[in-house]
């Protein structure tokens, strides 16, 4: 195979010339194929032009020999390279040949560059423009975009496609108003090395965030240390009800299943998903599975994940009760207080600065000092257990709800239930192990209700079983059994007294203040409740009702600093019992109706399409191997026993569910014994299928 550039310079002949009596020495025949680039390349700023090589020949290093000819007087080229259009990949083996790459005879190559500008829409619905590798796996490209606004774990986010709302035609008009305000790095990202090691001294102040040292040193030297740092740390308020009363909510389960459909393939580049350049994206926490948030290195990650939750609420991309949501909205208008107090602190102390060798002593003192051994090891000698009366209720159909009392002993992962406790040595008239169950809590703090709902996985499919507890320190030390013991841990694992204490203070901030006098007067204009809580409530309520209530709920998280309060924002939301769930439309095998498959960090869930009901669980860690069938785009999930588990995903590619099994398999890998770096090879295993 031979050829010519034909440029409209004098060298473009004698190139020619050559290439033909190469070729016509190996004895192969001529074909062309057409290079679009610069046009500024060549003096006759042809865009087009053919070029004729031999299919022997490196390429496309020896065409990009012919097409700059003198690099010493040109541009700098070298984030240029060459993309094949009609078959969607980058030519970056230079070593390679035409034949290798299977070129013919008069295919179209761009010459373009590799990092192109971006709209990113971040957690905090604020956007930037940055400059992204177009030619780089999307995994990897978001790990850069991490690394510049220093956010540790880039293996937790990705890039989403904005969800179209059916009820809008002319959505176009608020998108580019609010892209138009986006801020823009002009710098390359790749090029920052970003503050993204555990070790280094700590970054922000725990108690609000703040940067510990000047801009210039939080960003190194990315564009953020010019801008207006800002956007990324310190939490944006909802600007007014008009706005939030555009933003696209998902009126349904399968509206939610849609939205999915989105999130790109992070085993190819953004070229080969055909994105273009200055697109907007969304910036997500793709996977729940948030590792070692610690607030001396992470203010931006913990905002921007503060921010990604306040938007599931408001939205109603997650359900939470009213006693939930006045708690939300109280937390967001305390920490929109705090932001704008931090941020008038920090213009007035940007001139601070941090001996950092006495601080990363200070932090290193801290460290060794470790806690106490007698309070956190205690008696390792048993394994603890609970007894006690719980109200046990089994529904059936065409029954109403009857709870009976029964001595319930919790041990392992089992509770058994005796009609009294005199009988506790002898046959339990009930037995159920929560390995693998389903727990979802159903609390009304006004109304002294503390239930349980367990759904306990059985041959014939789900076991559903409720509990009833007296008070709240019952349904914490109950709850936290169970959540541990549907993961296959028991109360001797060392997270069960955390586990307890972060329930017993969720309901502590859902309490209802007893006497009102002692809110103090304060001025409501401050508080625009349409911001705070989601349509449904403004519906129900006036203004003024909500008002009090947030106001009567701040009580409760008042004296939070400002990190505090964002990390207790978080931990509620993941306290909701539909946190972490991804759903897909799919049609299981044997099934005639589409469903739902969610899938969370530690399981997969059959799901009821219409009611959101958990039909089947299967746990992640009794999993065996899970394979696609490409060609009918059928995922199949093998697990212990023989449970073999097959569906279709019909509303998005199969290669999106694959990805989400096989990065929650990654995830779960991470210690913190390990380095900060990622290891892209297993990833790419686990979740790409074919690489």
């Amino acid at each position: 195979m031979s050829g010519s550039l034909r440029f409209g310079c004098g060298h473009g002949t004698h190139v020619c010339a050559r290439l033909e009596r190469e070729a016509e020495s190996c004895g192969r025949t001529r074909a062309s194929c057409t290079a679009s680039f610069p046009s500024h390349v060549s003096e006759s700023k042809q865009t087009n032009p053919k070029l004729h090589q031999t299919g022997w020949q490196p390429f496309p290093a020896h065409l990009l020999f012919l097409i700059i000819p003198n690099p010493d007087l040109s541009p700098d080229w070298s984030d240029h390279a060459l993309w094949w259009e009609k078959k969607k990949t980058w030519l970056l083996k230079t070593h390679w040949t035409l034949d290798k790459y299977g070129i013919q005879a008069d295919a179209k190559l761009q010459f373009t560059p590799q990092h192109k500008l971006l709209r990113l829409q971040l957690p905090n619905m604020k956007y930037v423009k940055v400059k992204v590798n177009f030619s780089d796996r999307v995994f990897k490209a978001v790990s850069d975009i991490c690394k510049t606004f220093n956010i540790r774990h880039p293996e937790e986010l990705s890039l989403l496609r904005k969800p179209r709302d059916p009820s809008k035609k002319k959505k176009k008009k608020l998108d580019d108003q609010c892209e138009d305000e986006a801020f823009e790095l002009e710098g390359n990202i790749y090029s920052s090395p970003g503050l993204y090691s555990k070790t280094m001294t700590p970054t922000y102040d725990a108690h609000d965030g703040s940067p510990l040292s000047p801009t210039s040193a939080w960003f190194g030297d990315s564009a953020l240390s010019e801008g207006n740092p800002g956007i990324l740390a310190v939490s944006q308020p909802v600007t007014s009800p008009e706005s939030l009363a555009k933003m696209y909510k998902p009126q349904a389960l399968l509206d939610k299943a849609k939205i999915n459909q989105g999130w790109l393939d992070s085993s190819r580049s953004l070229m080969e998903q055909e994105v273009k350049e200055n697109e907007a994206l969304l910036l997500r926490f793709k996977y729940y599975s948030f590792f070692d948030l610690n607030p001396k290195y992470d203010a931006i990650r913990i905002n921007q994940l503060y921010e990604q939750s306040k938007w599931a609420i408001l939205l109603e991309e997650i359900e939470c009760t009213e006693e939930e949501m006045m708690m939300f909205a109280a937390l967001q208008y305390h920490i929109n207080k705090l932001s704008i107090m931090s941020s008038e602190n920090h213009l007035n102390n940007s001139d601070k600065e941090v001996d950092e060798v006495d601080a990363a002593l200070s932090d290193l003192e801290i460290t060794l000092e470790g806690g106490k051994t007698s309070t956190i090891l205690g008696d390792i000698t048993s394994i603890p257990e609970l007894a006690d009366y719980i109200k046990v209720f089994k529904p059936k159909k065409l029954t109403l709800k009857g709870y009976k009392p029964y001595w319930c002993t919790f041990k392992d992962t089992s509770i058994s239930c005796y009609k009294s406790k005199e009988e506790a040595n002898g046959t339990p008239a009930h037995q159920m192990n929560l390995r693998g169950c389903e727990v979802t809590p159903d609390v009304n703090i006004s109304g002294q209700k503390f239930n349980i709902k367990l759904l306990i996985p059985v041959a014939e499919g789900m076991n559903e079983i409720w509990l009833r507890c007296d008070n709240e320190r019952q349904y914490a030390s109950w709850m936290a059994a169970c959540r541990l013991a549907s993961k296959g841990k028991t109360m001797a694992d060392s997270s069960y007294s955390m586990e307890v204490q972060n329930i017993l203070s969720f309901l502590k901030m859902q309490h209802l203040n007893p006497d009102p006098q002692l809110i103090p007067e304060q001025i409501t204009t401050d508080i625009n409740p349409e911001c705070l809580v989601s349509p449904r409530y403004l519906k129900k309520y006036k203004n003024k009702q909500i008002t009090a209530r947030i106001l009567e709920a701040h009580q409760n998280v008042a004296q939070m600093s400002l990190i505090e309060a964002k990390m207790r924002f978080i931990q509620a939301w993941q306290s909701l019992p539909e946190f972490g769930i991804t759903h897909f439309i799919a049609r299981f095998q044997g099934g005639k109706k589409e469903e739902l498959i969610g899938i969370a960090y530690n399981r997969l869930i059959r799901m009821d399409a219409s009611t959101g009901d958990a039909v089947k669980t299967w746990r992640f860690s009794n999993m065996k191997q899970w394979n696609v069938n490409w060609e009918i785009k059928m995922v199949t999930v093998e697990f212990a026993d023989d449970v073999r588990v097959s569906f279709i995903c019909t509303e998005v590619d199969c290669k999106v569910v694959h990805e989400f099994i096989g990065g929650y398999i990654f995830l779960s890998t991470r210690a913190k014994d390990q380095n900060e770096s990622l290891d892209e090879e297993m990833f790419y295993k686990l979740t790409s299928g074919w690489v």
